[in-house]
């Protein structure tokens, strides 16, 4: 390996400047917690980034810029960005080949690419998988609370899964196996950076995208921060393995860092943590799954628990989307398998729950017993009443109720809010008589109905007159535009009877809502109108306008450097805010045309793009 000494005096002056990025430098506390969790590699820096998004918000938040800098880029932070995150690795492939490296390029500390369980492997044990394209950059810690931070497309690992299957290493950018490039797209950060920010301010848990560098050829380097960013992976490798000593390490790390920054409560250190790891788990996977499947969010959930946050968090958006419609047997065609469903997510969250059950059970008794005699552990009970009890609230919310309304239907439990459901999924359900049909990703079965345009347009329709709104004009309201066939348009007598369950049910619920407040139903009614149109508005992102989206920024890319990107991006994304509130602030209007051109041009993509995939 060559050897570490002093990088250019850049990195000292952009330090001064802005110093909080000086410590991170590719040392992290994971790295001693579990030795055997990773593998180290030297680094270098790259001359040819440049900043082409970055995240001011999360960098103030991060306490790598001061509280009052301005959403400005100026020259020395776009240096210290550069000389912070533009690296790339020096793998096996550069070791074996000879690769000369200037000394004033070589980095002071080695990045690691940790280690976890993923299905692309052939070995199912975790022996060989792990990071592929990216490695963790370290953490930072600002007002109690730290980050960890990561940087994908840094460069092709043995930990891929081209190298598992064919047995030797990759030159970083050779594109002769799949998953063995090492690279990641200009498109693919800016896509994360979009996405992972409207979901953060949505109340979906997520990492986020701190910053995006562009490289020549259409290649990026996307940096990603979470306060931990540890998978079910990073735990299930050890578990598989049978590495009890590692895997104390993995639990006890991750117990120490959430209560560190204070999003668990201050447990004794041993099987207390143990026990609420498992129960938490168990909590915040029944949450995120409900919220998948009522927010109609793919996130690719399997058995390895790779893609995704031990606390429920979205990771690695590659294969991430938000449809505009319950597209329900949509699945994912990656390059050897298809992906689950969106209701089939629950039951692979529920099974990610049951091996942190067997893992509680391994820390405890030392002794590793089959999963199988996990399948009645009581934290899958507190799962099963998770899931349906955050299933129902997001069914309340989304209706447009205010949360105090929420709150008592939920202690309630009144028997018009399970004739409203079934009516409400009825609709939500229905697919298209044209059967399954592939698309540029995968497969699909179109849905026919609205739900959210249902639940935008009732409330008004309803208050202007109290007469039941008629089967046929709430079959129009309803249909898509994937119902393009005469079955799918044909008004049935079980649609009819549908039709008016779903208003009645909807009244007599709004009524119960009223009466649990003590307020009258027009009132309620009024504030459910509003409500309902923040949250079911018509243009909501999915992830084909996510794509459009992305292309327009990249091909005015020239036009909007990093300042104007950002600006761009934020006002695009508090348009997305579907939290109502009585008193939104009003959005600054801009001189700057540009920017609101191409903002208005996005917005109108996602409109167009609003039922889709």
């Amino acid at each position: 390996m060559p050897p570490r000494e002093s990088v250019s005096s850049r990195h000292t002056v952009q330090s001064c400047r802005y110093p909080r990025f000086a410590q991170i430098d590719g040392r992290h506390p994971l790295r001693a917690a579990v030795p055997r969790g990773h593998v180290d590699y030297a680094a270098r820096r790259r001359h040819d980034g440049e900043v082409v998004y970055f995240n001011f918000a999360l960098a103030r938040e991060m306490g790598l810029v001061p509280a009052g800098h301005p959403d400005r880029m100026n020259r020395n932070l776009s240096r210290a960005i550069l000389d912070t995150f533009c690296l790339v690795i020096i793998n096996e492939h550069d070791l074996e080949h000879g690769l000369r490296v200037p000394a004033r390029d070589l980095l002071p500390h080695p990045y690691m690419a940790t280690r976890y369980l993923q299905l692309q492997h052939p070995d199912k044990r975790g022996a060989t998988s792990g990071d592929g394209r990216s490695v963790w950059n370290g953490s930072a810690r600002h007002n109690g609370v730290t980050w960890d931070v990561t940087s994908c497309g840094t460069g092709v690992t043995r930990l891929c899964p081209a190298t598992a299957e064919h047995q030797r290493f990759f030159k970083t950018g050779t594109r002769i196996a799949e998953y063995g490039c090492g690279t990641a797209a200009l498109a693919e950060g800016m896509a994360d950076a979009l996405m992972s920010e409207v979901f953060y301010r949505n109340g979906v848990r997520t990492e986020r995208v701190l910053a995006v560098i562009g490289l020549p050829g259409g290649l990026a380097i996307t940096v990603r921060a979470a306060r931990n960013l540890l998978r079910p992976s990073h735990f299930f490798v050890h578990l598989k393995q049978g590495d009890l000593e590692s895997l104390r390490g993995a639990a006890d790390y991750y117990a120490a860092r959430q209560i560190a920054n204070g999003d668990w409560p201050k447990l004794r250190e041993g099987a207390a943590r143990y026990r609420y790891l498992a129960e938490e788990t168990a909590r915040c996977f029944a949450r995120a799954a409900a919220t998948f499947e009522s927010e109609y969010i793919f996130c690719w959930l399997d058995w390895d628990g790779d893609n995704i946050l031990v606390d429920g968090g979205i990771i690695d958006y590659g294969s991430v989307r938000q449809f505009g419609l319950f597209h329900r047997e949509y699945r994912f065609e990656d390059v050897d398998r298809m992906s689950t469903t969106i209701p089939e997510q629950r039951q692979k969250a529920r099974y990610i729950a049951q091996n942190f059950a067997q893992i509680r059970d391994f820390l405890c008794t030392g002794r590793k017993a089959p999963l199988a005699s996990f399948a009645d552990d009581p934290v899958l009970d507190l799962f099963d009443r998770e899931f349906a009890l955050e299933r129902r609230r997001r069914l309340l919310a989304n209706i447009g109720l205010p949360p105090r309304a929420c709150r008592a239907l939920l202690r309630s439990d009144p028997p018009e809010m399970e004739s409203f459901r079934q009516a409400h999924a009825y609709f939500e359900r229905a697919r298209s008589s044209r059967g399954p049909l592939p698309v540029p990703d995968g497969v699909s079965w179109d849905a026919i109905f609205s739900t959210r345009d249902l639940l935008r347009e009732l409330p008004e329709r309803l208050r202007r007159s109290p007469e039941p709104i008629s089967p046929e004009d709430f079959l129009e309201i309803a249909r898509s535009s994937y119902a393009n066939t005469r079955a799918d348009r044909a008004l049935t007598p079980h649609r009819t009877r549908m039709a008016r369950q779903f208003q009645r049910s909807y009244l007599c619920l709004l009524g119960v809502a009223a009466r649990a407040l003590e307020m009258p139903l027009a009132a309620l009614l009024a504030e459910v109108e509003w409500r309902s149109a923040v949250l079911n508005r018509r243009d909501r992102i999915t992830g084909d306008s996510i794509d459009s989206a992305v292309k327009r920024l990249i091909v005015n890319r020239s036009a909007l450097p990093a300042t104007r990107m950002y600006r761009v991006i934020e006002r695009f994304v508090a348009h997305q805010n579907t939290r109502p509130q009585r008193r939104r602030a009003p959005q600054r209007t801009t001189s700057r045309s540009r920017e609101l051109r191409m903002l208005q041009r996005l917005l109108r993509v996602v409109e167009d793009l609003r039922e889709g995939l």
